[in-house]
């Protein structure tokens, strides 16, 4: 009950951060400045605009889904089942922009359900511990750091996709990372309550790593398409969020026999996600024209 519980609550997540995308994008859209025009007023004329804070309302809401996800069921689920935000993506920009995707865009979109949907069932993640126990985030976080800075010293020297590429691996590291200090923190109210939870160190870090998190995807996406970077950050994302699962919370998946299959299903989702990530209305492409 709860795995499901977990599920629906992730992709409830998903649908809010694609629904939080789409509107915020239709209020930019529309909120077209004159040349001449700081980004300050820019900005405010956004704030202004009920569509823009209905974007803001569903990210929020997106945040609260995803932290019930996290505390019902293991990392290595709702990281997996976010990606589902690009196939949300899809429907609610469709709609709101009015525009039609094409056979080959409704192709990928079933790919990339089917790669996730045969990959989690053979993985089949197991719910392990509510809270990292004690030393374990420690040569972890060490790690991360050194793994991303070395991802942004090493793309800051390429070019373009290459770039991107590199920049939204970073991002993905810095997403999972979130969740997984997200799920820590959300376990350490259940079982300690609040003060233990004000005073953990795993609280505010959610905040720190989720803004640096935030800024790192602002520079993949200036760095290159969204058809470079979005490999990256859609497996990136899932498989790390598997591994920390596994190191940090004693989940469990299965492998032997299945780890040939699996990775099948893990290229099917990569190539959905990337045809995907050509269309118009994932990548935000013409949408004066499409509005």
């Amino acid at each position: 009950m709860t795995a499901a519980l977990s599920v629906v609550l992730a992709l409830l997540a998903a649908l809010g951060n694609a629904a939080a995308s789409v509107l915020q994008r239709r209020a930019a859209a529309e909120e077209k400045p004159p040349p001449s025009a700081r980004r300050a007023a820019w900005l405010v004329g956004l704030l202004h605009r009920p569509v823009w804070l209905w974007g803001v309302a569903a990210l929020v809401l997106s945040g609260v889904c995803q932290a019930g996800a996290l505390a019902t069921g293991p990392l290595a689920v709702v990281q997996p089942v976010m990606t589902t935000e690009l196939l949300f993506t899809l429907v609610v920009g469709s709609a709101v922009f009015h525009h039609r995707p094409d056979r080959r865009t409704w192709w990928a979109f079933f790919a990339m359900a089917a790669g996730l949907a045969a990959f989690m069932r053979l993985a089949e993640p197991s719910k392990g511990s509510a809270t990292v126990p004690d030393g374990r985030w420690v040569p972890v976080a060490a790690g991360v750091v050194v793994v991303v800075a070395v991802l942004m010293a090493v793309g800051s020297r390429l070019r373009s996709a290459p770039r991107a590429t590199v920049f939204g691996t970073a991002t993905a590291i810095g997403f999972s990372c979130t969740a997984a200090l997200m799920k820590d923190a959300i376990g350490i109210l259940a079982d300690g309550g609040v003060k233990d939870f004000l005073t953990a160190w795993q609280t505010y870090s959610v905040a720190v790593v989720g803004l640096g998190s935030f800024l790192l995807l602002q520079m993949t996406l200036r760095a290159g398409t969204l058809v470079a970077s979005q490999p990256a950050l859609t497996l990136g994302d899932a498989l790390l969020s598997v591994i920390l699962g596994i190191v940090l919370f004693d989940e469990h998946i299965v492998l032997g026999v299945r780890i040939l299959p699996e990775a099948v299903a893990l290229a099917v989702l990569v190539l959905g996600s990337v045809q995907l990530a050509r269309s118009p209305v994932i990548s935000g492409e013409n949408e004066e024209q499409m509005w």
